[in-house]
């Protein structure tokens, strides 16, 4: 697939200069820093050497008061408290986390997973009845419930108190719960709009904390889950994230907890954990707990303090994470197969499949499947419930969640945002939607927004990239949403010694420019430049920079995201 090279203008060179020279650093990396928006020695200090000093102050979030106040006031009176939070990674991580600092301190606390096919997402009205069935009186929501308004007046009718605690942008109304905690409430001055679910839990317990006379130690041992919510929900790792998440990452490489610890044995990797590590190996067991069985028996595993009862629940998802990916790969087969076979939904701008037995709970991976593939918005439909369940994904630039509005009509309901979403609609709906969607797609998308950019951060020397430029570089980690890992040029670069096929459509070589060093590469999904990659045939390559590791030995290597030949350039 053709992708755009898109690459970033350049910072101010005379404010790039001065800043290099203040940190003795190479002007590429203060480059880098100027578009990160940090433009001082102190501000980059403070990027670079982040620790719990850099937390916000929890009760500059409005209502933190009132929330730490009407737990108090549960446990005072004896009530029993029900810790509610969703089925995804960031959801159960958050109930995990909210639970477990209570129940060392009060015994009058469950919690509760919605299901993801009888309830759905957020507050149930099964929930707020089971609440009320088993006498709760107040309930602590996470990672949900911002919108809920009909949901907490129906809760207020059963003698229920809430305490939201969601990330998500509120509606026009907030709901009528007793202290709603959410940075994105337009009369909330926390000074990060960006925490994931779980990290808003963890304001709370931060809070809650201060105000007891519990030390901060009881409260950052749970940032290993702090840092899983943050890598997979997809978060932006600026400001108080990075740190949470830079904090987060030592403990899970020092010290994890013992639910995430036997999640790390399964997954085959203990040490050295990156947030891809997180997302692509941790983050999708945790997942496959709710796609295929319960998401109860995730936070059974991450709050877990016996080792035997974790590694067994682990043991148990990582089964239920081979029959997802089983799931995954047929469906993504069988979706592929449907579009090459179809010259229509071949040329569409646009890909909606539908098949009634698909599973729901890995519809949304097979979207990002096909979008990664055809490279525009995809819609995967299945049945559940005796409806069409979907789930969307989007492409760079383009507002999914906009389009989805054009559609409407044909929807019994649909939400997310721009590049993600949910929606459900009768059976009958599945060929006008799809029709629909089409034509909306069709007329709003820009034809560059249907080939995939790779975002290019700076032109870079092979010579620059020397020992100290890589310390430095790392120390930009953690990488991700708004501070992703830096991707240069380099030009008119030659295969110095050997260019190989490796695996199905690998490519691995060794480069050189002009009389700089040799740089080992790894090409994914190259394998059609093989050919023009002979000894002293110059080319322009995009690529990231990383540590290679092979039997305890260390060295840099180049991570290939784009080739040109002179003549495609």
């Amino acid at each position: 697939m053709n992708k755009r090279w898109a690459i970033r203008d350049n910072a101010d060179e005379h404010e790039a200069k001065e800043l290099a020279a203040g940190l003795n650093i190479d002007t590429v990396l203060s480059t880098l820093l100027i578009h990160r928006g940090i433009k001082s020695y102190d501000e980059a200090r403070l990027f670079f050497r982040p620790d719990e000093r850099h937390l916000h102050d929890p009760f500059l979030m409005a209502d933190m008061e009132k929330a730490v106040l009407r737990i108090e006031a549960a446990i005072a009176a004896g009530e029993k408290i029900l810790i509610y939070g969703d089925y995804d990674v960031d959801g159960t991580t958050a109930v995990s986390v909210v639970f477990s600092f209570f129940k060392k301190y009060y015994h009058q606390l469950e919690y509760y997973i919605p299901d993801r096919y009888n309830e759905g997402y957020g507050i149930s009205t099964q929930g707020i009845d089971y609440a009320a069935e088993h006498n709760f009186k107040l309930v602590i929501a996470l990672d949900c419930g911002i919108k809920s308004v009909d949901k907490i007046a129906y809760a207020n009718t059963k003698g229920i108190d809430f305490i939201i605690c969601d990330h998500h942008l509120p509606g026009d109304e907030l709901p009528a719960a007793a202290a709603i905690l959410d940075p994105k409430r337009a009369d909330c001055e926390y000074p990060y709009k960006e925490l994931s679910g779980c990290g808003i839990g963890f304001k709370l317990i931060q809070a809650y904390a201060e105000k007891n006379d519990i030390p901060f130690e009881e409260v950052s041992c749970y940032l290993d889950l702090v840092a899983i919510s943050i890598a997979c929900d997809i978060v932006h790792i600026t400001g108080e994230n990075r740190v949470l998440a830079h904090l987060g990452l030592q403990k899970i490489n020092s010290n994890p907890g013992i639910g995430v610890k036997t999640l790390m044995d399964v997954a085959g990797k203990n040490t050295n954990y990156t947030i891809s590590d997180v997302v692509f190996l941790l983050g999708p067991r945790i997942n496959a707990a709710g796609r295929i069985d319960d998401a109860k028996h995730a936070v059974e595993l991450l709050i877990a303090t016996d080792e035997n009862e974790a590694k067994e629940k682990s043991e148990q998802i990582n089964v239920k994470n081979s029959e997802r990916k089983g799931h995954d790969l047929s469906i993504t087969d069988a979706a592929l197969s449907m579009i090459d076979g179809d010259e229509i939904l071949m040329n569409r701008k646009s890909t909606v499949v539908f098949n009634e037995n698909w599973h729901k709970g890995v519809i949304g991976i097979v979207a990002s499947r096909l979008t990664e593939k055809y490279y525009r918005p995809t819609i995967v439909l299945t049945r559940s419930n005796g409806h069409v369940a979907g789930s969307a994904r989007s492409v760079l630039g383009y507002d999914l969640y906009e389009a989805l509005c054009g559609c409407s009509d044909l929807l019994i309901q649909f939400g997310g945002h721009k590049y993600a979403a949910g929606l459900t609609m009768h059976p009958d709906n599945v060929e006008a939607f799809t029709d629909r969607f089409e034509q909306v797609v069709s007329a709003t998308i820009k034809p560059e927004q249907l080939i995939q950019q790779i975002q290019i951060d700076a032109e870079l020397r092979l010579s620059q990239v020397e020992p100290k430029f890589f310390r430095i570089l790392n120390q930009f980690a953690p990488f991700g949403p708004e501070n992703m890992s830096p991707v240069f040029i380099s030009k008119n670069v030659y295969v110095s010694g050997y260019a190989n096929m490796v695996g199905s459509n690998h490519v691995k070589m060794t480069v050189m420019q002009n009389d700089s060093p040799m740089f080992d590469c790894i090409a994914f999904n190259h394998g059609e430049y093989l050919p023009q990659l002979v000894k002293n045939a110059p080319f322009d390559m995009c690529y990231s920079i990383e540590e290679n590791v092979w039997k305890e030995r260390r060295t840099i290597q180049l991570n290939v995201k784009g080739i040109r030949f002179a003549e495609s350039s």
